[in-house]
């Protein structure tokens, strides 16, 4: 990359420097092949040092360029980049091309003002739909946090640096980038704190993290240190965010409460049913503070004996109401109003015939209970009204009338990609497609469709399917001169299972570590697959080199077998005072087989030159 115009794989042009973290910078840049705005993430320099950094970090950009969703920022291409040092020295930095969003980070727009609870569900809502894809897609965040979160112009969610976390935490050589780990211990799991293995499950904590964020205005933990707050997290319990924000209802505490339980068995178990409870808790009024109880006997206080003996509780198929009124009307039946506070809502109702001929009339001492009881059912109405206008407007809730133009999206789970677009096209919707992985649905058949079967939408409208790309391939990462510990550490951050162990020689590889692995390095295998492990048992071969020239001899005693120090002498009597001549092997010290790395063999020849 020059210093006028950078320019990454002679295609990516870099602008101006748009983010900066512990890990990368984040540069605007120019596709010029396909003139469209890209990001451009660059490793740090202090982090290129660490090969095995180096690979994770790879290995899951590729994990995230297999990603495709609507609400998770894109990649478009992973490389290495070759530049030159401040020593002169040449490198390859790994850089990330990914999708340019126009908006604004929310953690800048928490610091710039305070979210209504309808932003902050709706934001906790796009970030649980982009986890229920990519765990479904075999791939843990594990660094959701409000850093990670862009909010575009529209207000549509985008989460970013999917992968890029489990490659740092696995890694060690960044262990000592405290600043990495301070900035993301507010939103750790107790597992995490703990140093154990994490699972979908530590995101959805960290989500319930930033949703209490969102609504209470600060988060759940606060101290003066990244352990204060990892303690914390491990330790205290959780005040509910209604003790910072009055309008936050008791069904949103719950929920909240629910994905931060300590034990991840007791948390919501998948993104979907986190994202289910907490739209249906968005729903729940608010609780007004409580009113002293109110006796029946008490709401006709004051009220003659003879109007209270009236009150008699009508037969099961009587309507309460009007036997309520008929017992305070001696002279004539009630009207009931002929209106339908309905039909702005396309609802018809059938309406009464009232005889109007009959004058009614409420004597001054019945006057007080009529009204009560109209205003009860006045109540009523203006409560189901606003109901009905919340689901509709407020809380995005389509509320389908009869009409001829919706249809039920048919099920098609299962069914061939030609068999699931037939069926749906003949009930008038456009299809297209998505592809997924899939450890349990068969290549290239339905895995789930957008809108769900049995949901309702407009002839003409589009279903997406999501169809399954077969199982999840992950790359087998380098393991060549790990212990077994850490190899089995590295296999399962890639998603890999450790195999069989089988001992092996090796010239160079201590006694301990890994010398090879089936899969080899480079390679892909399915997720959740077994990667099998040469480990060298400390020892090399010896192969029987009798009868060779002792030049051809040394060279494969040294070369191939390598570590083993090879001398030249002779097992003639009379020879002792003078160096062996001969070119031919006689015999050796050590017998073909194996024999410990490091040994000193010694090859046998004549005293005079043959």
């Amino acid at each position: 990359m020059s210093e006028n115009k950078r320019m990454i794989a002679d295609r990516y042009e870099v602008g101006a420097l748009i983010g900066r973290g512990g890990m990368a910078d984040v540069y605007e840049g120019i596709d010029t092949r396909l003139g469209r705005k890209i990001a451009i993430k660059v490793l740090k320099a202090d982090l290129v040092a660490d090969p095995s950094f180096e690979v994770k970090f790879r290995q899951e950009a590729q994990n995230s360029a297999r990603m495709t969703h609507p609400t998770i920022v894109r990649v478009y291409d992973t490389g290495e980049e070759d530049s030159i040092d401040g020593n002169g020295n040449p490198r390859r930095t790994p850089y990330i091309i990914m999708e340019y969003v126009q908006g604004t980070v929310l953690r800048d727009l928490l610091h710039a003002r305070k979210l209504s609870t309808p932003e902050a569900i709706g934001f906790a809502e796009g970030i649980l739909t982009a986890l229920e894809f990519s765990h479904r897609a075999g791939i843990i965040h594990r660094d959701i946090k409000s850093a990670n979160v862009m909010i575009t112009e529209t207000g549509a969610v985008k989460v970013m640096d999917f992968g890029i976390a489990r490659a740092m935490s696995d890694s060690s050589a960044t262990q000592s980038h405290t600043t990495g780990i301070v900035g993301t211990a507010q939103y750790f799991s107790p597992e995490q704190a703990r140093g154990e293995t994490v699972d979908a499950r530590t995101d959805l904590y960290s989500t319930g993290v930033l949703l209490y964020e969102m609504l209470a205005g600060r988060p759940p933990f606060v101290g003066e240190s990244a352990v204060s707050v990892a303690y914390q997290h491990v330790s205290e319990e959780v005040i509910p965010p209604s003790a910072h924000n009055s309008e936050i209802s008791k069904a949103l505490d719950e929920v909240v409460l629910h994905a931060l339980a300590k034990d991840r068995n007791d948390r919501y178990q998948s993104a979907e049913q986190f994202r289910e409870h907490l739209l249906s808790a968005a729903l729940a009024p608010i609780e007004s503070a409580p009113t002293a109880p109110v006796a029946f006997d008490d709401l006709f206080e004051g009220a003659p004996a003879e109007v209270l003996e009236t009150v008699v509780m009508p037969a099961a198929e009587a309507d309460p109401f009007d036997e309520l009124l008929g017992s305070l009307t001696e002279e004539a039946p009630v009207e009931k109003p002929v209106t339908n506070p309905f039909s702005t809502l396309g609802m018809d109702f059938e309406p009464e015939i009232v005889d109007t001929s009959v004058k009614t009339e409420l004597t001054p001492k019945n006057q007080k209970l009529v009204g009560l009881a109209w205003g009860f059912g006045a109540g009523l109405v203006v409560v189901v009204i606003g109901l009905l206008v919340y689901l509709v407007g407020f809380a995005k809730i389509n509320v389908n009338l009869p009409s001829n133009t919706n249809v039920s999206v048919v099920d098609v789970t299962g069914k061939t990609v030609p068999e699931a677009t037939a069926a749906l096209e003949a009930l008038g919707f456009t299809v297209s497609e998505v592809k997924a992985p899939s450890d349990t649905v068969v290549l290239d058949t339905i895995i789930s469709t957008n809108p769900p079967a049995g949901e309702h939408a407009e002839k003409g409208s589009n279903v997406e399917l999501t169809v399954s790309s077969g199982p999840s391939q992950v790359a087998v990462p380098s393991l060549l001169g790990l212990t077994e510990t850490q190899a089995k550490d590295a296999l399962t951050a890639a998603g890999l299972q450790l195999g069989t162990i089988t001992p092996g020689t090796s010239p160079t590889v201590p006694l301990g570590k890994v010398i090879q692995s089936t899969p080899e390095v480079g390679t892909y295998a399915a997720g959740g697959s077994t990667v099998d492990l040469i480990i060298s048992n400390g020892k090399v071969d010896v192969p029987d080199v009798s009868s060779m020239n002792i030049n051809q001899a040394k060279n494969q005693l040294s070369g191939a077998s390598g570590g083993l120090k090879v001398l030249i002498g002779t097992q003639e009597v009379g020879c002792a005072n003078n160096p062996p001549l001969g070119s031919t092997v006689l015999g050796q010290s050590i017998p073909a087989g194996t024999t410990k790395q490091g040994s000193t063999i010694t090859l046998y020849v004549s005293c005079n030159a043959n």
